[in-house]
């Protein structure tokens, strides 16, 4: 740098030039620069100048640090202070041209450094503390003064930094303890997590305060020992010191006793003088190992409570120049503690926010999946992380993703998968109405596009509330995306409806690519009265054996930091990560492809997210179906194949006689309401399907009809009998064209019927009926017994 003098013992760097009109000393080397303007001193007897002050008697000795750099921020000179002060590499020359901010500063000193520049290249003095990170890892806080550097001309060239560490000693003024304080409190409230908080107070304390730091926080009526750092890497004997975790029991006159009890700090200048009472002989060992030679503790005391203590100790770990603490040490740590209390008082408070918040949301998700005939499931949930914040103060972590399998009739299973907009207490509140209701409206077994149909008018019905009566802002309708599907594992059917959430992957084999899907959907709660278009519409996918669907919430894609540090992944470079993840282990288990999916995408995730991944039977599932006409006499047809199918799968012969029993009585309140003759039998209260009046005529006696007497049902009207079984479960569903659901009445003690509904209530695990397209459908599920063997 023009006008910029070589420090002497140092290599001279690239570009690096010595002052003009700078003498050089008689005698010596020609590559020894003296300082410019150096004291004259003379011979001891002798007259007159004979030599300068040599530059390395000055800068070569000082406790100071040292740095040159010049207008574009690059490196040109640091003295051997300035090295090791930053941990810098062991030869000068090697620093040319590097960044100043190679120094070391952590990410939140760089605006610092920024500040620094600018004011000194305009002319300006600067000072302040940094924090930095050492090569090694350790860090340490140090004072700098910058000031600018100008050549012959006046010209500002480039800037000179001085810097020397920030430490305990009474030498210390008391601006730059105001300045190291500021540094620590601006750490401590960059994060609301307890394990941050305690590891950065730690390491903040050791090695520049401490060899050791301990931290003890009281949880219900124990004090627990919550973190320990110690110089070095230094760790105590097995059953010595408490570890984190383990609870602490100090003795009377102990020094965190004494801390915790007065509420004040307590300094031991010396524990050799003052030998203080240990937790145990095998503490007391330990502390005689290391040479534990001076302490400190202070209560940590926040909002009038105490909260635990933290105690410091030098010891022969490190060599210092002022090895015992001293009252100033004492006042500047319980200014320290002071912070570090406030810090982990708020980690408390949100922790334990954070915990109500997250249990209250795990309550409402399912926690194993169910066994479910014809599908592998496997689910995750993973609440954000870390906390950032969004211009909005700090998020919590939980959200309103969700998701469900729910059983429906005959052995079909509905899955969903949601996200309701927005973060925290409410969005998973309005989370668990949403299940409960989506649960209530499947049973129906409606088709999915009705579902949401009436989970959207649901949805707009959560308008504003009563919370701007206790201070709070009026809520809007909650907006959520979702994705209702219904699959039977017999028919291998997927009917489905979508409300605007991401579409699925579908995994055939290797392949891994999008579900088709035609319609997206509009969010449910944003639709308007008066939109002509149906917003919702049914679709029907048959899903290969063996193939794998993996539904996904947008917080696994979304806003997900590059790996690089480079800004954000796009959306459709997350998928294709997720794809290619999902690819490499698609022939795995559902959990390999949910967990694979969860960790594919790299970054902390800024939303929560939940995985859903369901496979498809490789083999076809048992079932028989048969039709007959709606006459008396195929009752007991329809009975005896259902005997032989039943025996066929290996079901025990009570269980066989039990499932024939139940199938004739379905059949015949079927064939009995598919008729129109009179008769006595009076099964069932009819409901027509979504039809008011219908039915209401029909006679309440019908006697003189006879079973044998073989009047067909007019019109040639004809009914299903379908057989399935499963793992543990037989179903039976009988499908007839009348519109009319059945429901149970009582029956008086004098009438010959209105029983038969009652005793598959009774005997049945389930029963139900439900609408179909030119019909209805009753059906019935009874248990098999373990071991029962399959066809």
């Amino acid at each position: 740098m023009p006008g910029q003098a070589q420090l002497p013992g140092q290599a001279q760097l690239p570009g690096q030039a010595q002052l003009p009109g700078q003498a050089q000393l008689p005698g010596r080397a020609q590559h020894r620069p003296v300082w410019p303007g150096g004291a004259a001193v003379r011979r001891p007897g002798g007259s007159g100048v004979t030599a300068r002050l040599a530059a390395d008697a000055v800068l070569g000795q000082i406790e100071a640090g040292v740095v040159v750099a010049d207008r574009q921020g690059n490196l040109q000179f640091a003295n051997s202070y300035a090295i090791t002060l930053f941990g810098l590499p062991g030869e000068p020359g090697k620093l040319a041209g590097h960044s100043l901010l190679s120094l070391g500063f952590e990410e939140g000193d760089l605006p610092k450094a920024s500040e620094l520049a600018s004011q000194v290249l305009r002319g300006r003095a600067w000072e302040g503390t940094f924090a930095i990170r050492r090569g090694d890892g350790s860090r340490a806080f140090v004072r700098a003064q910058g000031v600018p550097l100008r050549g012959q001309d006046g010209e500002i060239t480039g800037m000179v930094i001085i810097t020397r560490e920030a430490n305990r000693r009474g030498s210390l003024h008391e601006r730059e303890r105001i300045g190291l304080l500021e540094v620590i409190g601006e750490r401590l409230a960059g994060s609301l997590e307890m394990g941050t908080t305690l590891r950065y107070v730690a390491e903040t304390l050791v090695p520049q305060f401490a060899d050791h730091c301990l931290i003890d926080l009281i949880q219900g009526d124990k004090l627990i020992r919550r973190a320990e750092y110690h110089a070095r890497e230094w760790t105590p004997p097995p059953g010595s010191w408490a570890a984190v975790g383990e609870q602490i029991r100090y003795p009377e006159g102990h020094f965190c006793q004494q801390a915790m009890a007065r509420r004040d700090t307590v300094v031991v200048a010396d524990m050799a003088a003052e030998r203080c009472p240990a937790p145990s002989r095998e503490s007391q060992q330990a502390c005689d190992d290391v040479g534990v030679r001076s302490v400190i503790a202070a209560p940590l005391v926040a909002r009038g409570g105490l909260l635990g203590v933290i105690s410091l100790a030098l010891s022969g770990l490190t060599t210092r120049e002022e090895p015992n603490y001293g009252a100033d040490d004492g006042d500047f740590l319980s200014a320290i503690a002071g912070r570090v209390a406030v810090a982990i008082d708020n980690a408390m408070l949100f922790e334990e926010e954070r915990r109500t918040a997250l249990a209250f949301q795990t309550s409402l998700l399912p926690r194993h999946p169910p066994a479910v005939d014809g599908l592998e499931i496997a689910y995750k949930y993973v609440p954000a992380k870390p906390l950032e914040t969004h211009g909005q103060g700090i998020q919590t972590q939980v959200g309103g993703d969700w998701y469900d399998i729910i059983p429906l009739s005959a052995g079909r299973v509905g899955i969903v998968i949601g996200d309701v907009e927005g973060r925290g207490a409410r969005a998973a509140a309005i989370m668990g109405q949403l299940r409960a209701a989506l649960r209530a409206f499947a049973q129906d077994d409606k088709e999915p596009a009705e579902i949401l149909r009436r989970l959207d008018d649901w949805c707009r019905t959560l308008g504003p509330s009563q919370a701007e009566v206790h201070g709070f802002a009026a809520a809007d309708p909650p907006t959520v995306s979702c994705t209702y599907l219904v699959y039977d594992a017999w028919s291998r059917s997927l009917s489905f409806a979508n409300a605007g959430h991401d579409v699925p992957l579908l995994v055939t084999g290797t392949d891994v690519g999008e579900m088709e899907i035609e319609h997206k959907g509009l969010l449910l709660g944003v639709r308007g009265k008066g939109i002509a278009s149906v917003p919702y519409r049914e679709e029907t996918r048959r899903l290969e054996p063996g193939s794998t669907l993996v539904f996904y919430t947008d917080g696994l894609t979304d806003r997900r930091q590059r790996a690089d540090g480079t800004g954000h992944y796009t959306p459709a470079e997350a998928l294709d990560i997720l794809r290619r993840a999902v690819g490499l282990v698609a022939d795995g288990s559902v959990e390999d492809i949910a967990r694979a999916a969860e960790q594919a995408v790299p970054g902390d995730i800024d939303d929560d997210m939940a995985i859903v991944v369901v496979r498809t039977s490789a083999t076809d599932l048992a079932s028989w179906e048969g039709s007959f006409p709606a006459e008396p006499i195929r009752v007991s047809e329809a009975r005896r194949l259902a005997h032989d199918t039943f025996a066929g799968w290996g079901m025990e012969p009570e269980q066989v006689d039990l499932a024939c029993l139940l199938v004739s009585e379905v059949v015949t309140n079927v064939v009995l309401h598919a008729a129109i003759s009179p008769s006595s039998r009076n099964e069932f209260g009819l409901e027509a399907a979504g039809l008011s009046g219908v039915g209401d005529d029909l006679p309440d006696a019908w006697s003189g009809f006879a079973f044998g007497n073989g009047v067909p049902a007019p019109g040639g009207k004809e009914f299903t009998l379908r057989l399935r079984r499963g793992a543990a479960a037989v179903w039976v569903e009988v499908f007839d064209a009348d519109l009319r659901l059945p429901r149970i009445r009582s029956a008086a003690e004098t009438d010959e019927g209105g029983r038969g509904l009652y005793l598959v209530d009774q005997l049945a695990t389930r029963w139900g009926s439900r609408p179909t397209h030119d019909g209805k459908a009753v059906w019935f599920e009874i248990p098999v017994k373990a071991g029962s063997g399959g066809p």
